[in-house]
């Protein structure tokens, strides 16, 4: 229809004043955040390195692996920051501490050898095999009820797993959905082909063959349990050590919070050697803190010597 004489059609409408413009931006600026639009808090993770008195130099080096992974932790990727802090010689027990960690990882000595600092429980030989001293029996009661109420994330790694206490392989079991049993599982030193087990779990992501010798903690007593989901497999070298099988896996604990286990990181020059473990450790680690994994997994770069 044509515009009556004299008139011009509008096709937009009169623009506001730049200034005003200006104005309303500077007040949209100064305005509070809407709610669920503030940065979230960093993601906390403490990491327990055993003290060095297990297997020569360049194995069992705990610390100088937690202190890599902590530096890979910070430089991840991952769309949260992450605070690490690493403690050496010590168990977890102190419970102030521990309630502001998101996840825990642990990596450190079994209760084997009596001139060992376990990692986590009392030494075999200092009890009857079937529980603890009343200190020891407290504090695993407290750090098992701080896990389940926070939902905190935990993380263990090869002889941590060696725990010949009843008890204690109850906790194991009940925490991470398997256990590694002494003279029934084997953890033999060879090449092992290890392999990410098909399947769409964020800890996979972008972690690719790898083929290190290890001394590799591997048949583990698995009971079925849906909540569990095997992430590595890895086949030896050698026909005497057996055909392979699970290395790791994450559990989703019926109390929310989430568990992975790894039964390399014996050799610490693999830390340098292969990329693909360090994206591994550190997926897993970032997944049991309940952080969202990067697509193409997390960073995998060199860490610093430590």
């Amino acid at each position: 229809m044509a515009a009556p004489p004299g008139r011009k059609r509008s096709h937009s409408r009169t623009p506001r004043p730049v200034g005003a413009a200006l104005a309303a931006m500077a007040v949209a600026f100064l305005l509070p955040m809407p709610a669920g639009t503030a940065p979230l808090p960093p993601v906390r993770i403490l990491l327990f390195a055993g003290p060095k008195q297990h297997g020569a130099p360049g194995r069992h080096e705990y610390e100088k692996d937690l202190r890599e992974l902590a530096w890979l932790l910070e430089h991840s990727g991952a769309a949260r920051e992450v605070k690490t802090q690493v403690i050496v010689g010590e168990k977890p027990r102190d419970l102030a501490m521990l309630e502001a960690a998101d996840a825990i990882v642990i990596d450190g000595n079994g209760d084997w050898l009596k001139r060992e600092t376990g990692a986590i429980f009392q030494q075999y030989a200092e009890t009857d095999g079937l529980g603890y001293n009343a200190e020891t029996s407290a504090a695993l009661k407290g750090f098992d009820a701080l896990l389940k109420r926070r939902k905190t994330g935990l993380v263990v790694y090869h002889y941590t797993m060696f725990v010949d206490n009843r008890a204690g392989r109850l906790y194991l079991n009940d925490w991470l959905g398997g256990v590694w049993i002494p003279y029934v599982s084997h953890n033999p030193v060879d090449t092992w082909a290890i392999r990410p087990i098909p399947g769409k779990h964020p800890i996979l992501r972008g972690v690719k063959p790898w083929t290190p010798r290890e001394e590799m903690y591997a048949r583990y007593f698995l009971p079925d349990n849906p909540r569990r989901t095997p992430l590595l497999t890895a086949r030896p070298s050698q026909a005497a050590n057996g055909t392979g099988g699970p290395v790791a896996w994450a559990y989703e604990r019926p109390d929310g919070g989430r568990s992975v286990v790894w039964g390399g990181n014996d050799f610490h020059d693999n830390m340098h050697l292969y990329p693909q473990q360090r994206r591994f450790l550190v997926n897993g680690i970032l997944w049991a803190a309940g952080v969202e994994v990067p697509r193409g997994g997390a960073n995998d770069q060199m860490p610093p010597e430590f």
